[in-house]
């Protein structure tokens, strides 16, 4: 009922090495919480990562920095640290499709779970689904009044973290009211991190290179 795993598991061996020292039941006791404590967290941290919903998992260890030479490492590493998350900064990773900003989106919410952050990735897409089913129930003015709450609540508080193909000056094409693109992006870029990850697909260069290699082989 309590859900004590660690202690289940551990009870037996720990039993034995008590009664073998002749441990008090006060010091038994405690080293069956330290233990419980100890493991919940080791384990903690890939609770965090499940429960951030990511849709497949990337790690900044195995990101290419040679191949995506418009990508800084050092300004990366740094960001890994999280310290943007602590301090409530946004995060906008700009670059076009196949250059890396949705993969390091998921390696740096990744990075923030793994150092004690709860993290929650969501994609453009369901937002724009959610909004639909809301008008169909009737509910519409609410759920925008809800995600509205998103950046300004937020703000300088919890970060946000953005990966677009498109450039700011490309949002207009969703955010079709300028006054509301122009809040949106100034929330977004003032005092936040921005980072290009260029125009050339790495992984159509990556593409290219194998099949070449192929039929130099064949």
């Amino acid at each position: 009922m309590l859900r004590l795993p660690t202690i289940r598991a551990q009870f037996p061996e720990l039993a034995e090495a008590a009664a073998r020292d002749q441990m008090s039941y006060r010091g038994f006791l405690a080293e069956l919480l330290m233990a419980e404590c100890d493991d919940r967290a080791r384990r903690r941290p890939e609770r965090r990562t499940k429960a951030a919903q990511f849709p497949r998992e990337k790690s900044l260890r195995a990101f290419d920095f040679e191949a995506n030479p418009s990508v800084d490492p050092a300004v990366i590493h740094t960001l890994a640290t999280c310290e943007w998350v602590k301090k409530g900064l946004p995060l906008c990773l700009i670059g076009d499709s196949g250059t890396g900003n949705s993969r390091l989106l998921i390696a740096l919410g990744t990075e923030a779970a793994m150092a004690g952050c709860r993290v929650r990735y969501a994609l453009a897409i369901g937002f724009v689904n959610e909004l639909v089913e809301a008008a169909d129930k009737k509910v519409l003015t609410k759920t925008i009044a809800r995600h509205g709450r998103i950046l300004t609540e937020r703000e300088e508080k919890n970060g946000v973290a953005i990966a677009s193909n498109e450039s700011f000056s490309g949002w207009t094409k969703t955010f079709t009211d300028p006054r509301l693109c122009a809040a949106i992006v100034d929330r977004l870029a003032f005092g936040g991190n921005l980072t290009q990850t260029g125009t050339e697909s790495y992984r159509l260069a990556l593409t290219q290179a194998r099949v070449t290699a192929h039929d130099a082989s064949g």
